[in-house]
């Protein structure tokens, strides 16, 4: 089974013509994970699987991919999300997948403390310093991917609606075929209280699920 895409994505987005691997919402994919450093970097092996025998993993790696396969297969399907995709414009609306992950971990982030009581701060730096000395467990992209994520602080820049945009301008340069993704951010500001009042619907019900994978 192979992924290119995060938590909102399925086969559709393969169509879009991406120079190299796209990752995205990987906060959502660790925050979600079986509670383990092996488990976390499985969770974002997810999106790396290609060429790697799933098989000869360990045990807890190969658990945190298949709980990365569970978490956006339940999420492709949930009516909140849905919902948030018909939202878009009609020239935009098959980004909005790409659009919503990104803007799930920025209010995941935002609303961090209804979703548990760990430090916020505190869960970044530990899963930074996981990342760094896990290495051995990644494919040569996913280990390219994760230093730029940790040297440039991804999750701490994700705070910031701004910065939302910029990344999501960075994967419109990367499509291969015109189109109208790169600006999508002045859809998200006008949509941002409907968007997040369906994103505070939906993911209690993908924590709840989340915990149940085995």
């Amino acid at each position: 089974m192979e992924k290119q895409c995060g938590l909102m994505q399925s086969g559709w987005l393969k169509q879009l013509h991406l120079h190299g691997n796209l990752t995205l919402n990987l906060l959502a994919h660790l925050f979600l994970a079986p509670d383990s450093p092996e488990a976390r970097v499985g969770s974002i092996l997810g999106d790396f699987t290609r060429g790697v025998d799933l098989a000869a993993l360990s045990p807890s790696v190969r658990l945190g991919v298949r709980h990365h396969f569970a978490v956006d297969s339940y999420t492709d399907k949930h009516p909140d999300v849905l919902a948030s995709k018909r939202l878009f414009s009609r020239q935009r609306r098959k980004f909005s997948g790409v659009a919503l992950d990104v803007l799930y971990d920025y209010f995941l982030l935002r609303h961090w403390n209804k979703f548990t009581d760990a430090d916020q701060n505190t869960f970044i730096n530990e899963v930074y310093t996981e990342l760094q000395n896990n290495e051995n467990l990644m494919t040569p992209d996913m280990s390219r991917t994760t230093r730029h994520l940790v040297s440039h602080d991804w999750f701490g820049s994700y705070r910031d609606l701004d910065n939302i945009g910029y990344a999501l301008d960075r994967v419109a340069a990367r499509i291969r075929f015109e189109n109208s993704f790169s600006g999508i951010i002045t859809e998200i500001r006008p949509l941002h209280a409907e968007l997040e009042k369906h994103f505070l619907s939906f993911f209690p019900d993908l924590q709840t699920f989340a915990g149940g994978i085995e």
